[in-house]
């Protein structure tokens, strides 16, 4: 462990304590990554551009640029100009303390730079370079670009997401990537404990392709099924139409999810529905019966559910051992009171967003407390503290500044 001590790592017993971060990441996929290893401990010090990182330039007053504090939270901030010839000799000098460089640059950009893997290992053997893209640093596909609608049209998500008779549609969520930022995370984990193996760093290639596509699974093995009628895109039906009822059924207020994976939760519906003399229904009896009755299924279970407001039919789905969950609108999910007394959902008073509701990290340790919160810093608030720490004096500083490399 090579970092120094900061204010973003005083305490030793979180799991990444002494690690630090160069973070070179943007948008989505690389911060989320280096948000979950700020919020265990680790120094994270986010390099921006000149201007700033694209996130953190879009329009604040419509709300777009509060996912920017939610993925940078615990992190400090530089700016530094890696085109610039000074820029990339300071840039080095941060490597020599650095036990991780993460980046999700286009692939190539780095290298194009004269920093990429090979030059910044000369200075520093134990670093762990951590590369995230789209299609991955090899391949007939990596120069293509890539955001997460285009992986997720690339990927297959696309074509799996509505119904049948309409056209695919994208995730509401960015899936590809917050899941490419996630597996870049386990790279960096998995190459740091390798590390602890052989003193050596290493680097590490998380494409967002390849990271989604287990979570197609489900459809997957609907390509491999005996029958040939089943559309892929399934709406809120089962991917494999082999489950029912699996869907989304109309309360008086909303809709409620509810899935049947065996038989004993089918009759633990008929329980909440008062119609256990439907236990026997040879139409109904067996998964593979319902199935093949599905929207009989459907039909009866909307006329039901129909009846009531969502609150009221979930308590009794509940009581009744029913897999199942209102659909919640986004301030709904906000407010969470199961969210907040994990304490994964707070509110902050942030000094540019004003109150607005963030998120810890969804990993917990052994009930260990997580690094205390400190919302995203502004545009090279520890440019001073981090460059002086480096060696550079107030006169370098200001004449950095005035040729542009910071």
């Amino acid at each position: 462990m090579t970092a120094t001590a900061s204010p973003m790592n005083n305490n030793a017993q979180l799991p990444f304590a002494g690690i630090r971060v160069l973070d070179l990441t943007q948008i989505y996929n690389g911060p989320y990554a280096t948000f979950l290893m700020a919020m265990a401990g680790a120094e994270v010090i986010k390099v921006e551009p000149p201007g700033g990182e694209f996130l953190r330039r879009r329009d604040a007053t419509s709300g777009a640029g509060v996912p920017f504090a939610m993925l940078n939270a615990n992190k400090r901030s530089i700016s530094l100009n890696l085109k610039s010839a000074e820029g990339k000799d300071l840039f080095l000098k941060l490597v020599e303390t650095a036990d991780v460089v993460a980046e999700n640059y286009a692939p190539g950009v780095m290298a194009r730079l004269g920093l990429g893997y090979d030059v910044l290992k000369q200075r520093n053997p134990r670093i762990i370079y951590a590369s995230g893209s789209g299609y991955g640093l090899s391949g007939p596909y990596r120069d293509y670009p890539a955001m997460d609608l285009t992986v997720q049209a690339m990927s297959g998500v696309m074509s799996i997401t509505g119904f049948p008779e309409n056209p695919p549609v994208k995730s509401g969520a960015a899936l590809c990537d917050f899941f490419g930022g996630v597996h870049l995370y386990g790279a960096i984990t998995t190459a740091l404990f390798q590390r602890c193996q052989t003193g050596l760093g290493s680097h590490v290639d998380v494409a967002m392709l390849d990271a989604v596509y287990p979570a197609l699974a489900s459809s997957i093995g609907m390509t491999y099924g005996a029958r040939k009628d089943i559309p892929y895109r399934t709406g809120n039906r089962h991917g494999g139409l082999s489950l029912c009822p699996y869907n989304v059924y109309p309360a008086k207020d909303g809709f409620v999810a509810i899935i049947c994976n065996n038989d004993k939760h089918w009759q633990n519906l008929l329980g909440a529905m008062e119609r256990k003399d439907l236990e026997n229904d040879p139409r109904m009896k067996t998964m593979r019966d319902r199935v093949g009755h599905m929207q009989m299924i459907d039909d009866l279970v909307s006329a039901w559910t129909s009846q009531f407001a969502r609150k009221d039919l979930f308590a009794k789905l509940i009581k009744h051992r029913v897999p199942s969950a209102p659909v919640r609108e986004l301030p709904e999910v906000m407010s969470d009171e199961h969210m907040r007394q994990r304490g994964m959902l707070f509110d902050v008073d942030h000094p540019q967003y004003g109150s607005i509701t963030v998120c810890r990290s969804p990993l917990n340790f052994g009930g260990q407390a997580q690094a205390p919160y400190q919302v995203s810093p502004n545009y090279g608030a520890d440019n001073e503290a981090l460059y002086r720490e480096a060696g550079v004096t107030e006169a370098d500083l200001v004449r950095l500044k005035a040729e542009g490399a910071i």
